[in-house]
This record gives C-alpha cells, structure tokens and sequence, in this order.
C-alpha cells in the first residue's frame, strides 16, 4: 500500500498521497487539497512547494550535494568540457565521441548571426545593462531565421548555445566602440569566446588554456541549479506554451536581479566600496554581524545550502591556480582574499553557515579573467543556458504539465460600494 499523510482539517481528516524521489526526497501531493478542503498552502517564496518532478538535477543543501544527471559537480569540474555539460544535461547522457564531434561542428555553423543584428546592438542606448540587451536579443533572435521550422527542436537548442555566446561578446564590443570580433572555426567554445571578447589588431588574443579551462569550470558551476528563479522562470513561462525563445529571455531577466545572477557582481561591487571608504576588514566583520546594520557582506551562505557550496570548493581552487598564475596586483583581491580568511575561522560565520559561496569566488576568477563587472551576470547566463534549455524541454514532454496558476490570500479590503466622482 502506498503511503500516505493524514491532514486534520475542522475536525475531519483527510489522507494525502506521498511522493518519493530516488534520493529519498519525500513530498505530500495537495493537487486536490482545495478541491476536497477548500484550503490552499500558504508558502511565499516557495521554499516548500515543489513544482514539479525532474530528472536533472539533484541538490542536498544539507550535505552539500550537486549532481547533474546523477554525476557528482566534483567529477563533470574535473573531467568535463562545457559542452560536454550541456549535452549531458539536455540530452540525459554524456555525449559519445561522435556525438560530441557532431555538436562541435553544428556550434561553429551556427556560431555567426545575421548581420542586420548590429543594427539592434547599435540603437540600444549606451548606459544599457548588458543583460536588458541580452533578453531583448534573444527575443529577436528567432525572427531572424524565420525559415527555421519546429520540426527539429534540438537544432534551436544549438542555435542559442552558439548565438548567445556570440551576441554577449559582440555586445562588449560595441559597448566599448571597437569593431566585432567573428568566431573562428579552429578554437573551442570557451576559446571562441574569449577571443572575441578580447582579441585586438594591435594586440592579438594569444589563447591561454588555464584561462579556457577557467572558463570551462565556471560554465559548468553555473550549468543548472535545480529549481531556482531564473529556472522557475523559465518553467512558468513555458507552461503556457510559449515558445523556447520566450521562455529563455525570460530566464534571462529573472537571472538579472542582484538577488540571484548579479551576486558575484555585488560581490565586486561591495570590494569596491569597502576600499573607496577606506574601512578595515575588522570593521566590515563587525558591522557584518550587526543585524542592525544594513551593510550586508556578499558572496557568503546560501539560502539552499546548510554547510559549504560544494561549487565554491571547486572554484575556490580554481581561482587560486589563476591568482599564482597571473600574479595580479589587485587591492579589491587583497580584500577579498582577507575577507575569506576570517569567514573560514571566525565562529559566527562558521557556527551560521556563513562560508564564502560560489558567487564570492566566481566574482574574483571573472575580475582576473578581465571579465568587466557589468557582463557578470551575462557569463551567468551563458553557463545556465543548457539548464534552461534542458528544463523547458523536460516542461514540455511532461504529460503531467499544466499551465503555472498560483493561489493567493487576499488581504485586501472587502466589498466595498462605488462612489461616484462628486462624492469621493
């Protein structure tokens, strides 16, 4: 017999089913909880509330767990390539020789993007977030290629791994007055996009592969996340059965917000602040641990994880390797660096979880890659576009799916009469 939960509801009890994932992770189904009670949960942000059921990812904030497909972070970080990643998470299996060497060759087809293009980066205003330029891009970009039919789903996804990596770089470029770089058909794609970043006529690109290998790792980090909000996002706005192109600018513009992609550029950001004002790293701890005070220190815990970031481990590591390597001078590094050294032994922020996360590192590996601050978000993007992409097509195949409608408590006034203009 299966289990299930029994619920006490104004004296008459009700029995809910139980769902079991294969990690043990347990669920109660309320799906006709208001059909039978009249009730709904009340769960704001919905840290309770599981949306839905997925095969992709799986994370133990509690055991510091993140595996995708089943294959522990620490193995793909090691072993993997980026695109080896993304196939594995889209596809469900780890790409064969054949199958890697078809997808390489379909992302360097697909790499250029229609000329007229630079139209649109060039009439966006140039105070633009990178990120707005990036959500409105992606929209556009399906109109360009309006013979591209339906039938082959898994050409899009190729589609928008290699155009989004080249718009984000082209948009750089432009922001910064300097001619498009093109891709090249004989570099990788972390080596692509570098060198279209920062390739120069005065002084060409010289690839450097621990900083491809850099780049690959944070890609990866940053692949999937489970149910996060860009990724919520992006379920939601394909239960309505909008389009892949939708459903991944909208991904985008959740991705946008400081609570979520743009933590390792608050990260920079609050370095940057801490050196203008001059203040010691005792007294950035203390005003840290004040609850009163608003300066909040960011890059350190995590709303999932309960014990250390098992990316920011990898990363960590990561980042080091390329400190030693370019021996840079960096007084915001210097912070930084400090700044983790009493989060890693100070009581309070060990007793409360409080260890430098993904986000803190990711910062300082972008910053020393030459990365600037404002496209923090946008390398965010990139690497969670094979998670997004992945979601959405789980979304879609889902018998189970239903287009996202929340509940609410309404809180708001009662009936209220309408008064006519003169008597208000």
């Amino acid at each position: 017999m299966s289990e299930t939960v029994k619920l006490i509801i104004e004296g008459k009890e009700y029995e809910l089913p139980v769902i079991v994932g294969t990690e043990g992770e347990k669920a109660f189904d309320i799906t006709s909880l208001r059909q039978k009670t009249g009730y709904i949960t009340y769960d704001p942000g919905f840290g309770n509330t599981g949306s839905c059921a997925s095969a992709i990812t799986f994370m133990d904030g509690e055991r510091g767990i993140l595996r995708y497909r089943g294959i522990p972070i620490e193995d793909l970080a090691e072993n993997a390539t980026f695109i080896e990643t993304a196939y594995l998470l889209i596809n469900g299996h780890l790409p064969t020789l054949n199958e890697l060497n078809r997808t390489r060759v379909l992302l360097n087809d697909f790499s250029l993007i229609h000329e007229s293009m630079q139209v649109f980066f060039q009439n966006f205003p140039r105070a633009s977030h990178p990120m707005g330029i990036l959500s409105g891009m992606i929209m556009a970009l399906r109109s360009f290629y309006p013979d591209m039919g339906e039938e082959d789903i898994n050409i899009h996804f190729l589609y928008l791994l290699s155009k989004v990596r080249t718009m984000a770089a082209m948009s750089y470029r432009m922001s910064r007055g300097e001619k498009v770089v093109y891709p090249r058909h004989d570099l990788s794609y972390c080596a692509n996009f570098l060198n279209m970043m920062f390739d120069s006529p005065v002084h060409p690109y010289i690839v450097d592969e621990d900083l491809v290998r850099a780049l690959n790792v944070f890609l990866i980090l940053h692949a999937d996340h489970e149910q996060n909000c860009s990724t919520s996002a992006v379920r939601v706005v394909g239960s309505s059965k909008a389009p892949l192109y939708a459903s991944i600018a909208a991904g985008v513009s959740a991705l946008w917000g400081p609570l979520h992609g743009g933590a390792n550029q608050a990260v920079i950001e609050m370095l940057e602040k801490i050196l203008k004002e001059g203040a010691t790293i005792d007294e950035v701890i203390r005003r840290a641990k004040d609850r009163k005070d608003p300066f909040r220190l960011m890059g350190f815990g995590h709303r999932v994880y309960k014990t250390y970031d098992p990316r920011a481990k990898i990363i960590k590591k990561m980042c080091d390797k390329i400190l030693e390597k370019l021996k840079i001078e960096d007084p915001l590094l210097d912070i930084a660096k400090k700044l983790e050294e009493v989060a890693l032994t100070d009581p309070y922020f060990v007793d409360h979880n409080l260890y430098p996360n993904v986000d803190f590192y990711s910062g300082i590996v972008l910053r020393a890659m030459r990365i600037p601050t404002n496209m923090f978000p946008v390398m965010f993007a990139i690497g969670r576009l094979p998670g997004w992409i992945a979601q959405w097509k789980e979304s879609m195949e889902d018998p189970s799916q239903r287009i996202s409608r929340p509940r609410q408590i309404y809180t708001g006034l009662p009936q209220n009469p309408f008064q006519d203009i003169m008597e208000r």
